[in-house]
């Protein structure tokens, strides 16, 4: 990058210096790298070479790992750039995803950790569990049941960007599934 500047009534022209051309390696702490899902750098090059190789079978691994499916996938990868691009991930595949947010990391023992952190305009904050936010969801979801809402159903909600409004995402998308307590 160039940077051009005037003096009076001359231009004085200098290479700028960008942080993202500096070559700086910081190395965390043992503590840190511990607690990290890779461990080290040669750790995250072998996963990442493995993902280039291999991307269906790398992909369909950290699919079976990371998610909890109600149906596994027929297929992992399905593409076309001719005529127009198509790309589909996991055919057939169905999963539950308030189950993935919120089910699953209680059932594994995280259910007093933060799941959402809200921070409204005005500078109020909400903190929910993964525990707090699986019972408020299941809460709302039996009163959508108990007015009559079944799965398939529409449902509109109309709420101002309070953290209940993101608890209601989750309550339909449970009720949706037929996941409520």
């Amino acid at each position: 990058p160039i940077l051009s500047i005037q003096q009076g009534n001359r231009w004085k022209v200098q290479r700028m210096k960008r942080v993202a051309d500096e070559q700086i390696v910081i190395t965390p702490s043992p503590e840190f790298s511990k607690n990290a899902y890779f461990k080290n750098l040669g750790e995250y090059e072998d996963t990442y070479e493995r993902s280039v190789e291999d991307p269906e079978g790398y992909w369909a691994e950290r699919a079976e790992q990371a998610l909890a499916w109600t149906k596994k996938w027929d297929k992992v990868l399905e593409w076309s750039f001719d005529p127009i691009p198509s790309i589909k991930w996991f055919q057939g595949g169905e999963l539950n995803a308030s189950y993935n947010c919120l089910d699953r990391h209680v059932a594994a023992g995280k259910g007093d950790k933060a799941a959402m952190i809200f921070e409204g305009d005005p500078g109020d904050t909400k903190t929910y569990t993964y525990k707090e936010l699986l019972d408020e969801v299941s809460k709302f979801a039996n009163v959508l049941k108990k007015h009559g809402v079944k799965k398939g159903d529409r449902v509109a909600v109309y709420l101002p960007m309070i953290a209940e409004l993101l608890d209601a995402q989750h309550y339909i998308v449970h009720l949706s599934a037929g996941d409520h307590r």
